[in-house]
């Protein structure tokens, strides 16, 4: 990466002692999910890398979007009852597989560096850092079923940010735990959102525009989703992170250095609220997709730092370096006194072309910031992140033995050679070699003439 890292020392020597620690008490992960991935796991061939697995997994998400966005950009292909949602249902139905595919694999990932011998930080920080950007891009399907008449953009920026939420409080409990608590919800979550594709494909997306008494479908999607975090996630977030310090078993932090991690999770949460309220030409009805990878983007780079930060045990970041150029935009996009300053407001087309500059500009930061700490943390274990290699040890064993093969071989060949020779080529050469070592035996063997002085003459 040139003269630019990521890790310093102190996150390398806190990577080399990082522990993995998990509690995983969700029925039907344990009961259901772990032996269906532990049969799974054995025709997944020994030679492929568990974070292969990973990105595959990842992959299918990012198909997911893609496919989506292209039939319904501006989340209103659900709007008109009429026609109804102009999505093809087989768009559904690979959406519905590709979710399923990425939550097995994402399953799976471990099972196979733990079959492998190949478990390790980097493993759990690749992992982790892409289901980052997973939380982003997976609530944008839903958002598709509903439409933007039963679920408005500003709703979505609020089922947006619950989710990062839930996800970051796992994150922020690893931190000051060191014990990575599974949450009961991803499961169910993972379930419920891949069910809800399948139905669109089967009844048809009509059937999530349903209401009644001006309670919608949407509504209750809402409501499920905020309330499931609110009684499932949170209180047990809490509940564990008191335990740890009242048995003090945990990282015993101080007050702040415990909530620090929520100073770059708050301040994202501002400044994005602030542009999604005031932006001049109301961005978030007009350009909500762009807005929401833009978020997701900036999140998933305070997520990973979190991650990394919890791995290495070191201290975390109190603000990301991303939140600079996004403040500044936000503050020329809310700028109030455009009429009175410049007697001309902010033309809609330079706001919308200042989002897609900094959407690029923090996904290329985000993309290199991810390259970036992989390259390092592989260069310093000597191990490669698609590839299973062998540790320092055993190549230094393989090559002592490809060594002492060579050493062998050439000492064959020089017995075959001795073998070879003659004998009485040697019986002729003996007495030649005699005469001529004869005069010069003789002459070491003289002795010396000392002088009167004693020294040799």
């Amino acid at each position: 990466m040139g003269c630019m890292r990521y890790l310093s020392e102190a996150h390398l020597r806190g990577f080399e002692r990082y522990k993995y620690s998990s509690i995983d008490t969700s029925f039907l992960s344990v009961y259901v999910m772990h032996p269906f991935w532990n049969y799974c796991v054995k025709f997944v061939p020994k030679w492929l890398a568990p974070n292969v697995l990973t990105f595959v997994g990842f992959l299918m998400t990012v198909i997911n979007f893609i496919l989506i966005a292209y039939y319904d950009w501006e989340f209103k292909a659900a709007n008109d009852m009429t026609k109804g949602n102009t999505v093809p249902a087989w768009v559904w139905t690979v959406a519905a597989i590709n979710i399923l595919i990425y939550y097995n694999l994402d399953g799976m990932d471990g099972k196979q560096a733990r079959r492998t011998g190949t478990s390790g930080p980097l493993g759990e920080l690749f992992d982790h850092g892409l289901d980052s950007y997973s939380a982003a891009l997976i609530p944008i399907y839903i958002f598709s079923l509903f439409g933007t008449d039963d679920l408005p953009p500003i709703r979505m920026f609020f089922v947006i940010w619950n989710v990062f939420l839930n996800f970051y409080l796992t994150h922020v409990e690893k931190y000051n735990t060191g014990v990575m608590f599974l949450p009961w919800g991803y499961d169910f979550t993972m379930w419920g959102v891949s069910g809800m594709l399948f139905v669109a494909t089967i009844f048809g997306p009509e059937i999530y525009r349903f209401s009644m008494y001006g309670f919608t479908v949407a509504n209750m999607f809402e409501v499920v989703l905020i309330g499931s975090g609110m009684v499932s996630s949170h209180p047990i977030i809490a509940r564990n992170i008191y335990l740890s310090y009242k048995n003090k078993t945990g990282k015993m932090r101080p007050m702040w250095e415990m909530l620090r991690p929520f100073f770059a999770f708050l301040w994202l949460f501002v400044i994005t609220l602030i542009w999604s309220f005031f932006s001049r030409n109301d961005l978030i009805n007009s350009h909500p997709r762009i807005l929401w990878i833009l978020y997701g983007t900036i999140f998933s780079n305070i997520a990973c730092r979190l991650i990394v930060a919890q791995m290495s045990d070191t201290r975390c970041d109190g603000f990301n370096v991303l939140m600079w150029p996004l403040a500044a935009t936000v503050a020329v996009c809310c700028f109030p006194y455009y009429q009175t300053v410049f007697a001309m407001d902010l033309p809609k087309d330079i706001e919308k072309w200042i989002l897609y500059s900094l959407t690029i500009f923090s996904t290329l930061a985000h993309w290199h910031y991810g390259f970036g700490v992989v390259s390092e943390m592989c260069d310093h274990f000597h191990i490669r992140c698609f590839k299973i290699t062998k540790p320092p040890a055993d190549n230094a064993v393989q090559e002592l033995q490809e060594i002492q093969v060579e050493v062998d071989a050439v000492a064959e060949a020089e017995i075959k050679f001795e073998a070879e020779v003659k004998p009485e080529d040697e019986v002729d050469l003996k007495p030649e070699a005699e005469a001529e070592l004869k005069p010069e035996a003789e002459a070491e063997t003289e002795p010396s003439k000392p002088t009167e002085n004693g020294e040799e003459v």
